[in-house]
């Protein structure tokens, strides 16, 4: 990624979306700012799909990392459930915008993740397959048909 500032006006960026030069808007910053406050107020802003699937998947990380605490754990539920929702319209502009590779989505295995941890290992496994069918991985060596193992083994402990 990269930013550009206008000549004439040095508080204005730029960032290049789907091979084109433009101004980044408060979604962009909210979502590079790392301010979790910042980024939950940008989600009702409209913008393009990928600067969309960048703020939904950092509101992911930064509650993922704070889901001890159930405000954090529900909030994190609630924008996984977004993002995925939103993932087949996004992923049509992330393909335009990177041709060669789709980049890691976070949300699938942060989701399945806290899915297994409440137990509901029935949906952490159809998000896992999810992930699949879109072709993505999650950067284990083995990957989501790992996962869906692991979670397999989970339920097979559960029973006991």
């Amino acid at each position: 990624m990269k930013w550009f500032k206008d000549k004439k006006s040095k508080n204005v960026q730029y960032t290049y979306r789907q091979g084109a030069l433009v101004p980044a808007d408060e979604v962009f910053r909210a979502w590079t700012s790392g301010d979790l406050d910042r980024m939950l107020k940008a989600t009702d802003i409209k913008t393009n799909l990928i600067d969309r699937h960048h703020l939904l998947q950092s509101i992911v990380a930064e509650t993922f990392k704070l889901r001890k605490e159930k405000k954090y754990r529900m909030l994190c539920i609630k924008y996984a459930e977004k993002h995925l929702e939103e993932l087949s319209s996004i992923l049509i502009a992330l393909k335009e915008d990177l041709p060669d590779m789709l980049p890691r989505v976070t949300t699938f295995q942060k989701y399945a993740t806290i899915l297994t941890e409440d137990g509901d290992f029935e949906k952490a496994i159809k998000v896992c397959k999810k992930a699949i069918s879109y072709g993505l991985d999650d950067g284990t060596q083995s990957g989501y048909k790992g996962r869906i193992e692991r979670i397999k083994k989970k339920i097979d402990t559960s029973k006991k």
